[in-house]
């Protein structure tokens, strides 16, 4: 397996931990999608697994798309790429989480947000930034207003605001705040309690028919989303006007178009 992504097995295999291995900021590089892709994809056949948990190696979870694969000539791969992550894990046969640390940004938070649970640090910070680049992510657009509501995933998406553990936590989307140096071991607490003493296949089952409302409502509207964003905006003067910007550590120069 890529040494990008780390696979740790834990409670006799029914615990898996994938881990994003490219500190400081894990940011999601193509290389590291397919990492990733590769890695679910072998724990999917782990009869065994009755958890799987995506974190961040060292201190963040992840800052979120790399810039530079941002421009139009690669996203046409890149994004399509994300997205089928993005489905891969909304379809993952065992529950899922996101043990976030530190922040977890752009496509860091979309890919917390296919996970059935997030459990995060007091510290823990939360953000949708594209906004600032001439973007908006596809992936969010779909899935946050189904998890925390129209109104406060229109507001993170286009005002690309971070936002504690603690603001999200108390709308719903995270299901445990503990403290930085034991999020691991509240995690492990919380498996043993409410997934460990059930069969893998019952939670299997159980898992796919939670979700099927979900997946029926996100997945036509990432698809919808995606269209948009290459057929749309990634044609726009603006859209390449602010990756280049930010590459050039200079303020845009936006044209409205």
């Amino acid at each position: 397996m890529s040494g990008l992504v780390r696979i740790q097995s834990s409670r006799d295999g029914a615990w898996q931990r994938l881990q994003l291995n490219a500190p400081p900021g894990n940011l999601l590089s193509l290389d590291l999608i397919r990492a990733l892709g590769r890695a679910l994809h072998e724990q999917e056949s782990t009869k065994a697994t009755k958890w799987l948990t995506i974190e961040g190696a060292g201190d963040e979870f992840s800052f979120g798309a790399k810039i530079q694969e941002h421009e139009p000539g690669l996203m046409t791969t890149v994004l399509p790429e994300t997205h089928r992550i993005i489905k891969q894990v909304l379809a993952f046969p065992a529950p899922t989480a996101a043990l976030v640390n530190g922040r977890c940004l752009g496509g860091g938070f979309e890919l917390a947000l296919a996970c059935d649970d997030i459990l995060a640090t007091e510290a823990a910070t939360f953000g949708l930034p594209e906004i600032r680049l001439a973007a908006f992510p596809p992936a969010a657009a779909a899935l946050l207003p189904l998890r925390v509501g129209s109104s406060r995933a229109t507001r993170a998406i286009v005002t690309g605001q971070l936002q504690s553990a603690g603001y999200w936590h108390e709308a719903g989307l995270l299901s445990m705040v503990a403290p930085t140096a034991s999020l691991l071991e509240a995690a492990g607490a919380w498996f043993d309690s409410h997934l460990s003493p059930h069969s893998a296949v019952a939670l299997s089952h159980a898992v796919a028919a939670a979700r099927l409302t979900l997946r029926a409502q996100a997945e036509p509207a990432l698809d919808r989303a995606e269209r948009d964003y290459l057929s749309g905006l990634l044609k726009s003067h603006d859209a390449a006007e602010g990756v280049q910007a930010w590459i050039d550590k200079r303020a845009p120069n936006w044209k409205n178009s």
